[in-house]
């Protein structure tokens, strides 16, 4: 697992890297231009799942008047002679004359002729079984298309499936939905440097990013399972090559940690040469994080999956995950290009010459504001494990506090919002 060197440029006779917002454009598009197929799945199997169309109510809502409170259908003046009742579920019958009434459940459906709701427990009965009181003056109950009318669209294509989608797709009639399904990932760790257990000592250090890169994937929506993760896979070309071509046979993204420069045991590019892969960005000039990558393969079949090299140093290869991995999996799977919340900064923060930083920061969201972190070096994670995102310091900048500057969050389980 090589690890970043953080005054490396770009190889001779190589193209010089992306900008950080030109490359998190680039593999956005090449990720919707390879846009996962559509299907359409009942509504329990599509949580977690992305809205291939918009979602659009199949009638009124509500479809007929509903009574909004427990209590007395009332037509005309009172007092009201009881007709029946009404509830949930039931046809509900004319209220044909004045002075009538029906008993009405909370949900139930309005007949027609009503005048009135009047609350249950504002009612009264008379001595001869008649009901009086007096209804207050606003409707107690719900009107057809007081929610949405019949084929208007509630939710854009593109939305993340979560329960509340799923709740509103049932109640506008529908059983199942146009979806495309979670891409499948998986994790090539490199490096015979890695030790899988015990604390790090005699020259060998612990893997990180083997136990943690799932768990970030996962938080972009993605499928990954437990064979899905492979390594160390041992520094040798013919290793890289097998490894590799074993994971996209199943994966629609494959990431790899280390070996993203050109080091004498660093052979994902002479791997990804191997395998006709093409590169959409090569280097991205952020830091950390530099030595980021991510290369398209296209099958005979028209079939196209990626692999995005992440850096060895761990908060590198989380920068990596946030810069290349979130826009290309949004592409993947329809979703809006992310947009990154402003926030204001508390402190602070260096620039990096003619590279864009990434700054570890804590994210008040209350107060706007964002604090920077200690701890941050490429190779550490203890500034990580509490910060909320990157402060975007762009290049040739630096950021004083109280500068209004865009933040990269750290992505949240599927479904959950902040």
């Amino acid at each position: 697992m090589s690890t970043e060197t953080e005054t490396t440029g770009a190889e001779v006779g190589t193209p010089p890297p992306a900008g950080w917002e030109e490359a998190r454009s680039r593999v956005y598009a090449v990720g919707l231009s390879a846009a996962l197929p559509a299907v359409v799945r009942p509504l329990a199997d599509t949580d977690g799942h992305t809205l291939a169309e918009p979602l659009t109510t199949r009638t009124d809502l509500p479809a007929f008047p509903t009574s909004s409170v427990d209590g007395w259908a009332v037509r005309g003046a009172g007092p009201w002679r009881v007709a029946g009742r009404v509830l949930a579920g039931q046809t509900a019958s004319p209220l044909g004359e004045d002075g009538s009434t029906v008993e009405i459940a909370t949900g139930a459906m309005v007949p027609a002729g009503t005048t009135a709701i009047l609350r249950i427990e504002e009612s009264t009965r008379t001595a001869d079984g008649l009901v009086a009181g007096t209804p207050r003056s606003q409707p107690e109950w719900r009107e057809p298309g007081e929610e949405a009318h019949l084929g208007e669209e509630l939710v854009p294509a593109g939305t993340p499936v979560d329960p509340a989608v799923i709740g509103l797709a049932a109640s506008c009639g529908h059983d199942t939905l146009r979806v495309r399904r979670p891409p499948r990932a998986a994790l090539l760790v490199f490096g015979d440097e890695l030790l899988t257990s015990g604390p790090p000592g005699a020259g060998r250090v612990r893997d990180a990013l083997g136990p943690s890169v799932p768990g970030w994937l996962r938080r972009y929506g993605c499928q990954v399972r437990g064979g899905d993760v492979v390594g160390p896979v041992a520094d040798t070309l013919p290793a890289h090559v097998a490894a590799l071509r074993g994971a996209l046979a199943n994966a629609d993204l494959v990431c790899t940690t280390g070996g993203t420069m050109h080091g004498p045991v660093d052979h994902l590019h002479p791997t990804l040469e191997a395998l006709g892969a093409d590169y959409v960005v090569n280097t991205v000039a952020v830091r950390p994080g530099f030595p980021m990558l991510l290369a398209r393969l296209v099958d005979g079949d028209g079939r196209v999956r990626f692999v995005a090299g992440l850096p060895g140093n761990p908060q590198s290869a989380v920068v990596a995950l946030v810069s290349l991995v979130a826009p290309l999996l949004a592409g993947l799977t329809g979703r809006p290009m992310p947009v990154l919340p402003q926030v204001t900064l508390a402190e602070p923060v260096s620039g990096r010459g003619d590279h864009t930083h990434l700054a570890l920061a804590r994210w008040d969201r209350v107060a706007g504001t964002a604090h920077p972190v200690r701890h941050v070096g490429s190779a550490m994670l203890r500034g990580l494990a509490g910060a909320d995102g990157f402060a975007v310091i762009r290049p040739g900048t630096s950021g004083a506090a109280g500068d209004r500057v865009p933040l990269v969050p750290l992505p949240l389980m599927p479904g959950e919002r902040s």
